[in-house]
């Protein structure tokens, strides 16, 4: 919870923050966002939906959140793994991580009465997840 407040301060503040810092804030977050997805799969496959569907509208915060970490400044340095493509295609990545965030509130709405829970993960979650990588993320 701490990291989540204090990336939100962040954002707000990222024209004070040194490029370090908004790079790390924002791999932070979506490292935080693949550890909760895995929570939100493992929780949703055992039929617990209420604990997983806070983990889905954390989620889908956090990308909107992602949206104010990528200044111009950041393109470089400290272990980025993001590609240029990013700012490149600023409003193309903008309207993902915006899909991203609605998806997940989507997913939210409908996980309990899916009769396919892993393909609705699949396609409301993780597609989002490798459309992003495959895109706007180097390879490691």
């Amino acid at each position: 919870m701490y990291l989540i407040i204090s990336i939100l301060i962040a954002t707000h503040a990222h024209s004070e923050q040194s490029v370090e810092e908004i790079i790390k804030n924002r791999k932070a977050l979506f490292s935080k966002n693949y550890s909760t997805a895995k929570k939100v799969q493992s929780l949703s496959a055992r039929g617990e939906f209420d604990d997983a569907k806070k983990l889905m509208l954390e989620m889908s915060e956090n990308y909107k959140t992602l949206i104010e970490l990528f200044p111009k400044n950041t393109k470089e340095g400290f272990k980025t793994e993001a590609t240029p493509l990013i700012w490149e295609e600023k409003d193309k990545f903008n309207s993902l991580m915006k899909k991203s965030s609605t998806d997940m509130i989507e997913l939210a709405s409908v996980i309990e009465e899916s009769d396919n829970v892993r393909g609705v993960i699949g396609q409301l979650m993780w597609s989002n997840c490798k459309a992003c990588h495959s895109k706007y993320r180097k390879e490691h």
